[in-house]
């Protein structure tokens, strides 16, 4: 009961500071804030398919590889930010 609670505000967190992103893209046009609003989507959808998922432990591998990539979208954006800058 509590890991679901948990779990539901985890997911929740990360679809609120995706929709925070879009609207600090939507006032600048940011690149940066773009894609960091779809890597936090990513992460969300990615929390949802864990929890409701019903995934046994051992074949849930496949799952993190969603996770994997909104990190390297993080990565990404901040990494093109930082080289647009010069």
């Amino acid at each position: 009961m509590i890991l679901a609670f948990v779990s539901g505000a985890t997911t929740m967190g990360f679809f609120v500071a995706a929709l925070f992103f879009l609207r600090f893209w939507r006032n600048t046009e940011e690149e940066l804030f773009l894609l960091f609003a779809l890597a936090f989507g990513l992460l969300g959808f990615g929390h949802i398919l864990l929890s409701i998922g019903g995934v046994p432990a051992e074949e849930r591998s496949w799952l993190y590889l969603i996770r994997l990539v909104a990190y390297l979208l993080i990565l990404f954006a901040i990494v093109r930010k930082n080289l647009s800058a010069r």
